[in-house]
């Protein structure tokens, strides 16, 4: 339940605004109108303190943002993304693999939704019940229009300060991968994958096995 701090209005108010947000979510937007601490301020409690309004909700900086749902070709790559690593790390004995929804806490006032994360068995210690704590060693985002600016933005921003080793963004649309690794804190591009050229990465090498084209049959 939300602090009584909190405005408090009614069931008919917050089911309005959220229709109306709704119909006109298109890219990632800051949810200015959902009650709680005021953008900047918001916590992991904060997010978990939310209702289950059927929205999907992250946190970068302290500001709560909320997503357009994702399309079907979206979700077929992310399905595949994750295929891939659970058989290339959880089946090898490497570590663990998990799909959104799953919450990361990167660090205070950070809360995401990787639509992939990797952990691998040295930092399994981050693995909690209802989230990770710290940073998971891969993430991958699954990019469309509607979220690429969020994902090279605030996000890949997010990641790197919070020490995430590697960085996948996969482009659907145009059936590329783009790998990232951090070095002295930034992110460098290792290139961008297509067709059947394979993935360079340092947090599961075998994945250089598996044709980029494979990600999005």
């Amino acid at each position: 339940m939300l602090s009584s701090k909190y405005v408090v209005r009614s069931a008919k108010e917050r089911a309005d605004d959220m229709t109306t947000t709704t119909e006109r979510l298109t890219v990632v937007t800051p949810a200015n109108r959902v009650p709680g601490p005021g953008q900047g301020n918001w916590t992991y409690d904060d997010y978990a303190a939310l209702p289950d309004d059927g929205q999907r909700y992250e946190i970068v900086d302290g500001v709560l943002y909320m997503a357009p749902s994702p399309s079907g070709s979206h979700q077929d790559v992310v399905g595949w993304l994750f295929h891939y690593l659970l058989t290339h790390v959880r089946i090898a004995g490497l570590g663990r693999v998990y799909i959104a929804p799953f919450d990361i806490e990167l660090a205070p006032g950070q809360v995401v939704q990787p639509d992939v994360t990797v952990v691998l068995n040295a930092n399994c210690e981050k693995i909690k019940p209802s989230r990770i704590i710290g940073a998971p060693d891969l993430v991958v985002e699954v990019s469309s229009p509607s979220t690429v600016g969020f994902d090279r933005r605030q996000k890949q921003d997010a990641y790197a300060r919070s020490g995430v080793t590697e960085y996948w963004i996969a482009d659907p649309i145009a059936q590329t991968i783009e790998v990232f690794f951090l070095v002295g804190g930034a992110y460098q591009s290792q290139g961008i994958f297509i067709g059947n050229t394979t993935l360079v990465s340092q947090v599961v090498p075998t994945i250089s096995e598996i044709r980029v084209e494979k990600f999005f049959v």
